[in-house]
């Protein structure tokens, strides 16, 4: 049976992206305190696969997933889910929650409602966790003046109310989580995208050159984002989505160009295209 990782404990939406994953392929779910540990574990053969957030339709990509992909391990994306997020509002039952003077949550839930907090919760001091459900445990622990903001299986798993649901700043709040391994599992057919990750030398129409490859080969770029290059200040790193598998001739000559203008260069995965649900 796999051993599957999420970022744990129980009660978080990775959990339950972790949960639909292996809804019709049983595994051991394992839960870890990190991000960073639960990727670590499957580089050192610890876990076979892990289930990671990577990008919300609010706050944007989870940087420390994309660092830790670029630089610190070697794995690839297998699989995506897409999930609908809810954030809610919950607190010791009993408490009233205009009355918390402290929030327990992790950063990207703290962004999702940053309005929520500023406008009905102005006093009250944010402390940012490792995950949803650690903020939950803390509040707890913390009483009556305590609140916590994430899934609404978190305030069953911890013995909190929901008192407040839909928190976000926006309903259409969506959160993109990716399956990570050593090994590509799947096969190209059907709707299919490709990701990499790279650098280009610091002069003028570098990063133009590689997508007049991408266009040359007609290959439709669906997300490009760039981070710190952890080396001289100014100098970037560049991940890239693209339509198609990497078994597709034109994916793979478009991408051999691609490598051969970059002075740093590595395939994060092809793997099936998710759907908004």
């Amino acid at each position: 049976m796999l051993r599957i990782g999420f970022l744990g404990p129980e009660g978080t939406f990775t959990q339950r992206a972790a949960l639909i994953y292996t809804s019709n392929n049983p595994a051991e779910l394992v839960g870890l305190p990190s991000i960073r540990e639960t990727l670590l574990a499957v580089q050192h053969g610890e876990l076979d696969l892990a289930v990671i957030p990577l990008e919300n339709s609010l706050e944007g990509s989870v940087n420390v997933v994309l660092d830790i992909l670029a630089w610190e391990v070697d794995l690839l994306i297998i699989d995506e889910l897409i999930l609908p997020i809810s954030q809610t509002l919950m607190v010791t039952p009993g408490a009233r929650w205009q009355d918390i003077t402290e929030v327990f949550t992790h950063p990207q839930s703290a962004g999702q409602c940053r309005l929520f907090l500023e406008k009905q919760l102005p006093k009250a001091e944010l402390y940012l966790k490792n995950s949803n459900a650690e903020g939950a445990q803390q509040a707890k622990k913390s009483g009556i003046t305590a609140g916590a903001i994430g899934p609404e299986q978190a305030a069953e798993i911890f013995g909190l109310e929901v008192v407040l649901r839909d928190i976000q700043d926006k309903d259409n709040n969506f959160t993109k989580f990716v399956v990570v391994g050593k090994k590509s599992v799947h096969s190209s057919a059907g709707q299919n995208k490709t990701s990499i990750v790279f650098t280009t030398e610091h002069k003028p129409g570098s990063l133009s050159c590689i997508l007049d490859i991408l266009s040359l080969w007609d290959i439709n770029l669906s997300k490009i984002e760039s981070r710190p290059s952890r080396g001289k200040f100014g100098q970037y790193i560049f991940f890239i989505d693209i339509e198609g598998h990497m078994t597709n001739p034109d994916v793979r000559d478009a991408l051999t160009m691609v490598k051969r203008k970059t002075t740093f260069y590595k395939f994060l995965g092809s793997y099936p295209k998710a759907d908004i649900d």
